[in-house]
């Protein structure tokens, strides 16, 4: 069993929120995104890659399989880009998404993006997922150095987000969490300001899941909050 809350603010400069999360426990089914594109496109497209994927997994047997999973990454990517095509305000629209389902055999995780999920486990913080993102998938590899590339023109290129390729690529992981442990799914909202060590001190603190994730968003926030942000914490009971 997973205990779960999630909430999401806009930061300290923007005046909208591309980001957008679900909980649905009933399904063991847990998401975060975030959009980009013009005017209202970003918001369009989180809303819509999240809610695909709700819709995929609500209507296959439950428990939800790793498969279901993958197969309702696959049409969020057809949905987003089917409407980014058919409407010149949405051209170039996409969304990072990352999600987490709940069955027996444990979590599996799915990604898209930059967008992360966390394991705090016996008092350490281990990320899961990788970024895909220039930085990470050719700035490292090309030899660059940690202050270079948090200084790099190009540090905010994704590589692979939902609904700007028909060639996607998800990552996948799957997770035995202990009882009591935590996993954190974010924006890079949180993680792109907030050091993973500030993150770690504020879920070895503890407190109930709603603190928790209300101080990450607080840290984000005192660190500039240039961007949307959003936590989900699960939790696991047994």
């Amino acid at each position: 069993m997973i205990e779960s809350f999630g909430v999401s603010d806009p930061g300290c400069v923007r005046g909208n929120n591309e980001d957008f999360f679900l909980l649905e426990p009933a399904a063991g089914l847990y998401v975060v995104a975030d959009g980009m594109g013009g005017a209202l496109a970003g918001e369009h497209a989180s809303r819509l890659a999240v809610e695909t994927v709700r819709d995929v997994i609500l209507g296959v047997h439950q428990p939800a399989s790793p498969d279901d999973l993958l197969d309702a990454f696959a049409e969020a990517n057809q949905r987003v880009a089917k409407e980014a095509a058919a409407d010149p305000n949405r051209e170039g629209m996409g969304t990072t998404l990352v999600a987490a389902v709940e069955n027996a055999a444990g979590l599996f995780i799915a990604s898209v993006g930059d967008s992360r999920a966390y394991l705090f486990e016996n008092g350490k913080l281990a990320i899961i997922t990788e970024d895909q993102t220039w930085v990470n998938e050719v700035g490292r590899r090309l030899g660059l150095d940690e202050e270079t590339l948090r200084q790099h023109p190009m540090r905010h290129v994704l590589t692979m987000a939902i609904g700007v390729s028909g060639q996607l690529r998800v990552q996948h992981y799957r997770l035995h969490p202990s009882p009591g442990a935590l996993v954190l799914l974010c924006s890079d909202g949180l993680h792109g300001v907030t050091p993973d060590e500030e993150i770690g001190n504020i879920l070895a603190a503890g407190g109930s899941l709603e603190e928790l994730c209300r101080k990450l968003v607080e840290q984000a926030r005192a660190h500039g909050g240039p961007d949307n942000i959003t936590a989900v914490l699960l939790k696991t009971t047994t």
